[in-house]
Order: C-alpha cells, then structure tokens, then sequence
C-alpha cells in the first residue's frame, strides 16, 4: 500500500492512476491522515430499467386517488 499526501497525489495523479490499474492500493492523506483509497472502477452488476420498462406491467385502480377519509375514523380520539 502506497500512502501519498494531496499535493503529491495531484501532480502525479496519472501514475498513481495506472499504479491501481494494475493492481496497487494507493491511499491519498491529508497531513498523515489517510481520507481515500483509490480503487479501480467496476461496472454495475445491475442495469438500471429504462424509463418506461414497466409500461403495460404496472396498473393502477380506477379509485387510487379517492380520499380516504373514513379509513381514518377509527383513529380519532373523542376529548375527555
């Protein structure tokens, strides 16, 4: 593991960047302190729906927005 203070990290950013592609561990400090470890990137493993994938799947009743009122009734405390 490679410990590197910022100012260092950003004039040899490009270095420190191939060093983790082939499999180093780079860790950045601010005055001895370690704040982040430099990984290599990974793709999701999963995809993200589209907007609109779930379009004919989905449905929602006609009364859906309806107030629910009553439904709340039970809830309601009479004063003593």
């Amino acid at each position: 593991m490679q410990i590197v203070n910022i100012h260092d990290a950003k004039t040899q950013l490009s270095k420190l960047l191939e060093l983790v592609q082939s499999g180093g561990d780079v860790v950045i400090a601010k005055s001895g302190t370690p704040i982040v470890r430099l990984i290599p990137y990974a793709a999701p493993k999963r995809k993200i729906a589209a907007p609109g994938a779930m379009a004919g799947k989905i449905w929602i009743a006609e009364n859906f927005d309806t107030p629910l009122d009553e439904a709340f009734d039970c809830l309601k405390m009479d004063a003593p």
